[in-house]
């Protein structure tokens, strides 16, 4: 398979497994679609970490990740000023 395609699919997952993050807690979230991909990136790294951290073996799953992206969907809302389901205002900065 080829960079270019390896990079379209890890694009792809990213933002399947941060976008069920983000649907995972009510109401709506200002992200973009690159943040959802962020997201979602992050929540399969951090998935794979721990996996490998307790069973030894370097993969994460699909639920695991989706529960790791819903965790920092969750800290982005904290860190904007909102709760469980209220996302807050976003941060301007000029």
């Amino acid at each position: 398979m080829g960079l270019i395609a390896y990079l379209i699919l890890l694009a792809l997952s990213g933002l399947i497994v941060g976008a069920l993050g983000r649907l995972a807690l009510p109401g709506r979230d200002p992200m973009s679609i690159p943040q959802t991909i962020m997201v979602g990136l992050a929540g399969s790294f951090l998935a794979g970490i721990v996996t490998w951290l307790v069973f030894g073996r370097g993969y994460g799953g699909i639920v695991l990740s989706v529960a790791f992206a819903t965790g920092i969907v969750y800290v982005v809302r904290r860190s904007r000023g909102g709760t469980l389901t209220d996302p807050g205002r976003p941060r301007i900065d000029r």
